[in-house]
């Protein structure tokens, strides 16, 4: 079960609601393609709930790609950015350990930048559950690429405030019948320095830290970056980490790919 103090972060969110639907990055092309490729079927078409849905970044980019999409979410805040956002969606509240559906009621089962509030023990049997047979769970994180000079100087600023998504999922689901395939897909985004530091303030280590402290952490940031940025503009760099997860029915332990 997660803890209180996971699912507290899981809901800061709502206080940044608004921040986070016009700061955060969306997603490129490349990773529906890969979705596409490794679930073994197109989007288009397809009934798909989107778990963890946020302000509808992920969602609204599904139904671009010709989905069907239900969104699910569990904070208030973050719902209604999402509703006044895209108010042709269905949007039911709730969370991916005890998901609100019967068997067999999706194609397709997404995660953008969520996967890590559930707990893998409850939220893959349940999307599994949901899942019609030959359906598929896709879990990915956009993640700085540290592998950029100016980025990785950025994380070894703030990485004693700052939680990491996960590198990989894969081994979480080694005690399920299931086939694993992982994907990366690199991109960017060109910016300002100034909405790059609105998005870090999205993240929930900074929405749950003390105001005072947070706003010297990141003007502290905005400093640094507007020295090494001195025209105010930057490509944010990001390694999207895709992991597609099917079920199988003749494999006893996980395989990968």
């Amino acid at each position: 079960m997660a803890s209180h103090a996971n699912q507290a972060r899981a809901l800061s969110f709502d206080t940044v609601a608004t921040q986070y639907a016009a700061a955060r990055p969306d997603y490129p092309p490349a990773l529906f393609d890969a979705v596409e490729e490794l679930a073994g079927r197109p989007l288009a078409g397809a009934d798909v709930l989107d778990c963890g849905a946020g302000t509808g970044i992920a969602t609204r980019l599904l139904r671009e790609r010709g989905a069907h999409v239900v969104a699910l979410e569990p904070g208030a805040g973050m719902a209604a950015e999402l509703r006044a956002a895209e108010r042709e969606i269905p949007l039911v509240r709730g969370e991916g350990n005890r998901l609100p559906f019967a068997a067999d009621t999706f194609d397709m089962i997404t995660y953008a930048q969520a996967w890590h509030w559930t707990d893998p023990a409850q939220s893959l049997p349940e999307a599994l559950r949901v899942l019609r047979p030959h359906g598929a769970l896709a879990l990915w994180w956009n993640q700085a690429d540290v592998r950029v000079p100016w980025v990785a100087a950025e994380d070894a600023r703030l990485a004693p405030f700052t939680r990491n998504y996960p590198a990989t999922v894969a081994e979480l689901f080694a005690p399920f019948s299931v086939h694993v395939c992982t994907r990366e897909i690199p991109w960017s985004r060109r910016i300002t320095v100034e909405e790059h530091i609105r998005n870090l303030g999205t993240h929930s280590h900074f929405a749950v830290m003390d105001p005072i402290e947070r706003a010297e952490l990141l003007d502290t940031n905005h400093a640094a970056l507007a020295r090494l940025f001195p025209d105010g503009n930057l490509d944010e760099p990001y390694r999207c980490g895709l992991t597609v997860v099917r079920s199988v029915t003749t494999h006893t332990s996980t395989t990968r790919s």
